[in-house]
C-alpha cells in the first residue's frame, strides 16, 4: 500500500541527514557555484572541492575529456588551499542549513593530520571525507589508497586530531578493496565512501597522442557504475561501517541500486556537469520509489538486495 510521505532521513555513524543525496567532491565546486542552479537547503550533504594545506594550481591542459558513457578528469587536484578555504569558502557555507562535509587530500600523513586538526575548530564543518587516492610523496608516489598500512595510518592521523565524522573515501584502483576497507576500519574510520575514479586513458587517432596533457586521467560517469555497485556490494560484506556509494549516479534508480547493494547514502559526481539539477530529481525519485512501494523509510533499502 502506497504511504503518502516516506522518512527520507538516513545516519551516517553520528551524522544526521535529511536524505541520502549528497554532492560528490570536485564535481560541485565549493557549493556556492551551484547556488542558482540547486536548492543547497534540500541536499543530504554538500562535500566540496577537495581541500589541501596550500593551493593547487592543478595539471596543464587539456585535461578533460569525453568518453562514450562518461568522462575522463586530471584535473591535479586544484583547489585554493586550506587559507583561502576558511576565509573566502565558508563564510557562504554557513549560511546554508544544510551539513558540509570537507574532503581533504594531502602529499603525506603529516598534511592530513594537520589538515584535520585545524578544520576540527570550524563549527561549520560536520564531518570530513579523507581522499586517499593521492600520491604520498615520501614513499615513492605510491597512492595512500592502493597499500592498507598507508591507508590505515592516514586514517588514524585523522580520526586522532578530529572529534566529529571521519568518512575515507576509497580508490577502486585495487585488487581487492576489502582489505583496504577494513584497513581504515581498524583505523577509526566512521564511515566509507567509494568509489573514486578508475584510472583510464584516450588517444587523439588525428594528433597521434594522448588527449589529457597528464596522459591518464581518472574515469567517471556511467560506465564505471557496474565497477562501484560491485565495490560497494564486496564492503558491505566486509566491514560493519556505513557506506557511501558512488560511481555513475545520474537517475533515481541508479541511487537505489546503490542502496539495495548496501549503501546507506550517495553522492552525485559527473551527473552535476550534465544537469544541475539532478540532485533533486533523484532525491524526488528516491521519494516517489519508497511512496510507490509502500516503504516507510529509505533506511529500509540498504542492503536489501543482498538479503534477498
Amino acid at each position: 500500500m502506497a504511504i503518502e510521505q516516506p522518512d527520507m532521513r538516513v545516519s551516517i555513524g553520528p551524522l544526521h541527514l535529511q536524505n541520502p543525496v549528497m554532492t560528490a567532491s570536485g564535481t560541485f565546486g565549493y557549493g556556492e557555484e551551484y547556488g542558482s542552479l540547486v536548492n543547497l537547503h534540500r541536499l543530504g550533504a554538500i562535500i566540496v572541492k577537495g581541500i589541501s594545506l596550500r593551493p593547487r594550481q592543478g595539471n596543464p591542459p587539456p585535461r578533460i575529456a569525453e568518453t562514450a558513457a562518461g568522462m575522463l578528469n586530471a584535473i591535479g587536484l586544484e583547489n585554493v588551499g586550506l587559507e583561502r578555504f576558511l576565509a573566502e569558502k565558508i563564510p557562504f557555507l554557513e549560511g546554508i542549513e544544510t551539513p558540509l562535509i570537507v574532503n581533504i587530500l594531502g602529499d603525506s600523513v603529516d598534511d592530513y593530520q594537520e589538515l584535520a586538526a585545524r578544520l576540527d575548530g570550524e563549527e561549520k564543518v560536520a564531518a570530513l571525507e579523507v581522499n586517499i587516492s593521492c600520491p604520498n610523496v615520501r614513499h615513492g608516489g605510491v597512492a595512500f589508497g592502493t597499500d592498507p598500512e598507508m591507508a590505515h595510518a592516514v586514517t588514524k592521523a585523522v580520526r586522532d586530531h578530529f572529534s566529529r565524522p571521519v568518512i575515507v573515501k576509497l580508490s577502486p584502483n585495487v585488487t581487492d578493496i576489502t582489505v583496504i576497507a577494513r584497513a581504515v576500519e581498524e583505523a577509526g574510520a566512521d564511515a566509507l565512501s567509494l568509489i573514486n575514479t578508475v584510472l583510464g586513458m584516450a588517444i587523439d587517432i588525428e594528433a597521434e597522442k594522448p588527449k589529457l596533457a597528464n596522459v591518464f586521467g581518472g574515469l567517471s560517469g556511467p560506465a564505471i557504475k557496474p565497477i562501484g555497485l560491485r565495490m560497494v556490494w564486496q564492503a558491505a560484506e566486509s566491514v560493519s561501517l556505513p557506506i557511501i556509494g558512488i560511481g555513475g549516479i545520474t537517475t533515481p534508480e541508479d541511487a537505489i541500486e546503490y542502496l539495495l547493494a548496501g549503501a546507506c547514502a550517495i553522492q552525485v559526481g559527473t551527473a552535476n556537469f550534465i544537469n544541475p539539477g539532478a540532485t533533486e530529481e533523484i532525491i524526488r525519485g528516491i521519494g516517489k520509489h519508497l511512496t510507490a512501494r509502500g516503504i516507510d523509510s529509505v533506511q529500509e533499502l540498504t542492503g536489501r538486495a543482498r538479503r534477498r
